[in-house]
């Protein structure tokens, strides 16, 4: 098992598994590990809400877990996924849609 932080979470960083590209952040608890596991579609932990998701539960828009990968420090986790439709709430493909500008502003980019 990796190694939880104080509230009990590790950092998830989901991957598409064909692409590499990066697709989103989370966070997962023991709980969000073991349903992603039995079920094989990605389960987090939300903070916000205070309780387990399953990416996708509304939207339909699940990832398929190819693999799962633990850091050398067993304080991260990499999800290899396999992605039903866009990755972010906003239908952008990964969350990871804008950069700052050098102006220290937002700009949108394209995948």
């Amino acid at each position: 098992m990796p190694r939880f932080d104080a509230a009990g979470l590790v950092t998830a960083v989901v991957l598409d598994h064909a692409s590499g590209h990066l697709l989103m952040v989370a966070h997962m608890d023991a709980e969000a590990i073991a349903e992603t596991r039995a079920t094989g579609l990605a389960h987090f932990h939300s903070r916000s809400r205070g309780r387990l998701w399953m990416k996708g539960e509304s939207s339909g828009h699940v990832l398929k877990v190819i693999e799962i990968r633990v850091d050398c420090d067993q304080d991260a986790l990499e999800l290899r996924v396999e992605a039903a439709g866009p990755a972010c709430h906003t239908l952008a493909a990964s969350c990871f849609y804008r950069r700052l500008t050098p102006e220290g502003g937002l700009e949108r980019i394209q995948d």
